[in-house]
């Protein structure tokens, strides 16, 4: 005889947790189901930014895709409200920190592209400024003097990534929720008005059926949509990160660059991270399919092209010791944006996934909160409608 449960929420990452909960939360009896361990992808691998303005890679390809991007900026403004009193709402004490942004440039064509963003951003709310090289001294003293302009935004911030996503596992079996790890999805269909599961652990094979399933698996979400037939395109990157060893702390805000790949912030405990989408070496099976099995592999070009921008922008970095350096996965979608809301041609089926997933993962949670209860979320969803991709919008 199989269990029965209202939701089942596939993945065990930031945005699975944070979805488990708020369900749980208003009494739903939920099932988390993750693969592995509680965040052991890409919401524990991440250098846990909160990067609410438009990131390089939003801008890159022009300001007619900028602007494309920035039809996500609800979700920003949302995400940095649940944030910001995460800790309180779920009791656990997460480690935020939103004392602040800067997007840097180092030109004057730099400089002009981020007024041309900040330009967009205003239009949707955000909270976010231009300043002049004399006013980035002032509030970023630690900044190369060579730094031109900078978009600052006080919203923006930082997330211990290792402790987030298990404290809220954590919130949602208080509130009720069961969370099976080592447990894979091997097989959905439809049962009737239900969904029947297949899940697959080290005790073996049970069946788990449920009115709604959430899709929040990461890498794998297309995997997950071809068990019920249903593309979801997905496209994995593999990125890596380096930390320092400890030093007093100087570096108050987050650190993004208008015109490389950066971002650089200091942890409470004094390590400086340093990411901005430098590449990783993604893993292949023989036939030339990803294997999400194995860890990304370092390239040094990568690690010197990072090190390189960081330590020019904020030269103190240049001489404090690196500690160890790491690969990390992370999902994108064909055109960039987020891909959330109900899966066409499976009712009671909601996925996230793409964009800033991690920034993103409360705002996300949200969104499928009120979508399995019924309720039309606060932010317009038609962007980022998976059924865009069966239209053939892209």
């Amino acid at each position: 005889m199989s269990q029965q449960v209202d939701t089942v929420v596939i993945g065990g990452g930031l945005l699975g947790c944070a979805t488990a909960w708020m369900l749980a939360r208003e009494g739903g009896d939920v099932l988390l189901a993750e693969r592995d361990q509680i965040n052991q992808h890409a919401s524990g691998q991440n250098a846990g930014s909160l990067h609410f303005q438009l990131e390089y890679r939003m801008m890159e390809h022009g300001l007619e895709a900028a602007k494309k991007a920035a039809e996500a900026m609800p979700l920003h403004l949302e995400a940095a409200e649940l944030w910001e009193g995460i800790a309180a709402a779920s009791g656990e004490d997460i480690q935020v920190t939103q004392t602040g942004g800067l997007m840097l440039a180092e030109t004057a064509e730099q400089a002009r592209t981020l007024e041309q963003k900040v330009a967009i951003e205003q239009g949707w709310g955000l909270d976010v400024r231009m300043l002049d090289q004399r006013q980035v001294q002032q509030v970023a003293p630690y900044l190369s003097e060579e730094v031109f302009a900078a978009a600052f935004c006080p919203i923006e911030g930082k997330a211990d990534t290792r402790t987030a996503g298990p404290a809220l596992a954590r919130a949602a079996m208080r509130e009720g929720a069961m969370v099976a790890t080592r447990t894979e999805v091997v097989n959905m269909r439809r049962d009737g008005n239900r969904w029947r599961l297949t899940l697959c652990s080290d005790d073996g094979y049970r069946d788990v059926t449920a009115d709604a399933v959430i899709i929040a698996a990461g890498v794998w979400t297309t995997a997950i949509g071809d068990l019920i037939g249903v593309d979801l395109p997905t496209i994995p990157l593999a990125l890596q990160m380096t930390v320092s060893l400890k030093v007093p702390k100087f570096i108050d805000h987050l650190v993004q660059h208008a015109g490389e790949r950066l971002s650089l912030k200091q942890a409470l405990d004094g390590n400086v991270l340093i990411g901005g989408g430098w590449a990783a070496r993604l893993p292949r099976t023989a036939s030339g399919a990803p294997d999400f099995s194995k860890r990304p592999k370092l390239l040094q070009s990568s690690l010197a092209g990072n090190a390189a921008v960081a330590g020019r922008v904020v030269p103190q970095v240049a001489e404090i010791p690196a500690l160890r350096s790491w690969g990390g996965l992370t999902t994108v979608t064909p055109d960039q944006l987020p891909l959330v809301g109900p899966v066409p041609n499976a009712p009671g089926v909601f996925v996230a996934t793409g964009g800033s997933a991690f920034t993103l993962g409360p705002s996300f949670a949200q969104v499928l909160t009120d979508l399995v209860a019924g309720r039309v979320p606060t932010t317009d969803l038609s962007s980022f409608d998976p059924i865009r991709y069966m239209k053939g919008a892209v």
